[in-house]
């Protein structure tokens, strides 16, 4: 491998961010710019020894790279994509710089899907270091096991990578998904519903992209495909060259080799084609994250490591950063942090924090801020996936880039008293503190930072729970 100096567009993007650690450990040289150049990112990539501009300014053109990278926050009229094609240099897309220079000869593992991407994907990772693989990973998000999102190979050198494979377009300049760049041996179909609403017109387009990503699978290579998906079986129709195995919640479900039967609490046995393998005893709920499981032990399956010991690897996982994350207990009440943003992945969340939870309440604080739920593509959803949380606090700026484009409090109605609309954070905060009791569990959703409402809330019941302390206090006196 040749060594080049890349400047990175948009380097405080998941993705990007990533691609600059592995670009970093691969031993080239890194630098890079974004509009919002902040921690925990910055510092991530400072730390790392990666230098960054705040910004696209055009004299940037000065580093000389012998590479610009491009994200895709990159659109035409940026000043400084605009001066790299007025002068002809050489560019190209993250995801194409990482499928020719860091997945060629690996054996790759691509997560793709909906939603579990990267919980599927940090599973994945973990169970093939626990087997001793030591795999290189690009991960959307931070899995606990590691503490980074990305890395090049463990301990030493590896022929095997797991990698998120996105949907979501390449570039602005290649509007393929991400994901047909990784040439994967093994791909897991985790499901495939509508979203990503400002770039594809219906699911249909979104299956399309699916198709391409199953031409770039070699007749060796496997398919891992949640067998419960009608999207995956029309995906599956248009063409597939490779091998293929099913998985689903019940081995009643028509061609279906892994499944899994509930044991006590949240633990699971796994069964491949009749037969179990042994039970996963962990504290994830729901059974979205069974589902994210037994796809991962069929992929690290694929690969040579035996069930027995991913079943092990599992049992031994730590959820990812904002995924049921625990952010604190003030006044009796919890506060949990999850990446829930589009209708189907919050029903699933807040129904695996029910099971968990019984008969205590759920106070549900919702954040509508993807592209997908901006544009009110699934809001009619939005009401039956809150269905199961005792009460529903909503957060919809009215002006901004963050606006809605539709009646958050019309589309919530049917809920009735359980919810509320909010466009002041302060004020939602005053208000979900107003209801919580001690023993409530509040449920944060959002796929953004939410203004650090999570600390707003803790700040809030703290602040609360010393007025109680001291009226307690003066009564006694």
């Amino acid at each position: 491998m040749s060594f080049m100096h890349i400047h990175i567009l948009g380097i405080c993007g998941t993705f990007m961010g990533g691609l600059a650690v592995l670009a970093q450990q691969a031993g080239h040289r890194v630098t890079g710019c974004d509009a919002n150049v902040y921690p925990p990112m910055s510092t991530q990539l400072q730390a790392q020894g990666i230098e960054l501009v705040e910004g696209f300014g055009v004299d940037q053109i000065a580093f000389s790279p012998d590479l610009y990278v491009i994200g895709n926050v990159v659109s035409r009229g940026n000043l400084l994509m605009e001066e790299i094609l007025n002068r002809g240099l050489p560019y190209v897309s993250g995801p194409q710089w990482i499928g020719e220079h860091i997945l060629r000869d690996k054996w790759v593992l691509a997560v793709a899907g909906t939603h579990g991407k990267t919980t599927t994907s940090s599973m994945l990772a973990w169970i093939l270091e626990y087997a001793g693989y030591a795999p290189g990973y690009l991960i959307g998000g931070v899995p606990l096991n590691f503490g980074v999102s990305a890395r090049l190979s463990g301990a030493q050198a590896s022929d095997f990578f797991v990698i998120e494979a996105d949907e979501y377009d390449t570039a602005f300049f290649d509007k393929r998904s991400k994901f047909v760049h990784y040439r994967p041996r093994t791909a897991i179909l985790n499901n495939l519903e509508f979203d990503h609403a400002d770039i594809f017109p219906d699911v249909t387009a979104i299956e399309t992209q699916f198709h391409h990503l199953l031409r770039t699978v070699p007749g060796i290579g496997r398919l891992i495909v949640n067998a419960e998906e009608e999207s995956l079986q029309r995906v599956l129709a248009r063409g597939c060259w490779s091998e293929k195995e099913f998985f689903a919640a019940s081995s009643e479900i028509a061609d279906t080799d892994w499944s899994f039967v509930l044991g006590e609490g949240e633990h699971f046995e796994v069964i491949f084609q009749g037969q179990s393998h042994g039970q996963v005893k962990w504290q994830l709920n729901g059974a979205h994250n069974r589902l994210n499981a037994i796809a991962a032990i069929a992929a690290a399956r694929h690969v040579g490591v035996l069930p027995a010991l991913a079943i092990e690897a599992l049992s031994q996982f730590v959820n990812v950063k904002r995924r049921m994350e625990w952010r604190g207990e003030a006044d009796g009440v919890a506060v949990i942090d999850d990446f829930a943003h589009h209708p189907t992945a919050i029903a699933t969340t807040v129904a695996g924090l029910r099971r968990q939870l019984g008969e205590r309440r759920i106070l549900a604080v919702l954040e509508p801020r993807s592209n997908t739920m901006k544009m009110g593509a699934v809001k009619q959803a939005l009401p039956g996936s809150l269905q199961e949380a005792d009460c529903i606090f909503a957060y919809g700026a009215k002006t901004g880039k963050d606006a809605l484009g539709w009646d958050l409090a019309a589309t919530l109605a049917p809920l009735g008293a359980r919810a509320s609309t909010h466009d002041d954070l302060h004020q939602l905060v005053q208000a979900v503190v107003a209801q919580a009791q001690a023993g409530d569990t509040i449920l944060v959703m959002s796929n953004g930072g939410f203004g650090g409402v999570h600390e707003l809330l803790l700040a809030a019941l703290t602040a609360r729970a010393k007025t109680h302390l001291t009226q307690n206090s003066e009564r006694q006196n």
